[in-house]
């Protein structure tokens, strides 16, 4: 496939693996272009996923946001990320002129999660048999404006302290994922609305990371806060920054945690909520930050749903992903 001089993500030092390499590329390429931002570059499109990716017959191309998308190509597959409002329009009416390409994913189904009270939603609906455990999502509540009131809305709706503050919007920058954490209702006065409140629960200080990548399900665990006693709360008030547990240093993969803590969820459990999520939504790319309520054995918590998070902390996202996209386009 001739590609509009443009020239795939592959460096001389990769061109000089692939020729002394003991496997041969197939001869029909398979192209995907690319929009991503610059961290999300650098994290995702690393030098071994490259030449893995080079090996099985994929080129990666970066599109250029200053010209035309329609004037570039042709393409099998984008695959993108962005955060600027105008992109999701760009890639809708590319779609339209483009039906063969395949769009990962598409912007209807991003706006599930780029609002904080809809993803949630979306599971506290699906209503999912209990055989393997119980799911569930937190108390939440919107706060859009007049931060006045907030205490008495959140008395209304019936949510104790504390409580995990996050913004409404998920746009893909780093304010977007600012967390905090309320010991009281009175401290809300000082955060810039719209936000969302969650009801905070005690979870042994794990939280556990599922990826999906099209049908394959991998779970990390990850260190979290603590559990709040409420001998906490009767001695702390105010609002506290969260610390981010999306790091690698954060990984609790490997540590002598107590078992009734760090067991991960059945795989059935969670291939059942990634299933529905996947056909109430229709995200092919994300994660689910789970939790586990601290003394029961099967009672879990979603907190919150990423559209293409970081999957290089993902063990094998090299191979996962490359066979994700020859999947892809077999299927098409």
């Amino acid at each position: 496939m001739k590609l509009k001089g443009q020239r795939s993500v592959v460096d001389d030092e990769t061109e000089e693996e692939m020729e002394g390499s003991e496997f041969s590329a197939p001869t029909a390429r398979i192209v995907v272009g690319y929009a991503l931002t610059s961290k999300k570059r650098k994290s995702f499109l690393q030098h071994k996923f490259i030449c893995l990716a080079r090996l099985k017959g994929i080129d990666f191309v970066a599109i250029d946001l200053k010209r035309p998308l329609s004037e570039q190509g042709p393409f099998n597959v984008i695959l993108h990320k962005l955060t600027s409002k105008e992109w999701p329009q760009v890639i809708e009416e590319y779609q339209q002129i483009h039906p063969e390409v395949i769009i990962v994913d598409s912007p209807d189904a991003i706006r599930y999660v780029s609002n904080r009270q809809t993803m949630l939603e979306v599971v506290g609906d699906l209503k999912l048999p209990d055989r393997y455990g119980k799911v569930c999502v937190p108390k939440q509540l919107v706060i859009s404006e007049d931060l006045n009131s907030v205490a008495a809305e959140v008395s209304k709706a019936g949510l104790r302290a504390p409580l995990v503050v996050k913004p409404l919007v998920v746009d893909g920058s780093a304010k977007s994922h600012e967390l905090f954490l309320a010991y009281d209702h009175f401290s809300l006065l000082e955060l810039p609305v719209p936000v969302v409140l969650q009801e905070f629960v005690n979870h042994g200080g794990v939280l556990f990371k599922v990826f999906i990548v099209g049908e394959s399900i991998n779970v990390v665990k990850r260190f979290s806060l603590p559990d709040i006693t409420k001998s906490d709360l009767s001695k702390v008030s105010g609002v506290f920054r969260f610390p981010r547990v999306s790091c690698a240093s954060a990984s609790a993969d490997g540590a002598d945690l107590d078992p009734s803590v760090s067991e991960l969820p059945p795989q059935p459990l969670l291939e059942m909520l990634a299933r529905e999520v996947h056909h109430r939504m229709g995200l092919r790319l994300f994660n689910i930050d789970i939790i586990r309520q601290y003394g029961t054995k099967d009672v879990y918590y979603v907190i919150d749903i990423n559209y293409f998070p970081g999957y290089a902390k993902m063990p094998e996202y090299e191979r996962i992903f490359t066979d994700f996209i020859l999947n892809l386009v077999e299927s098409k």
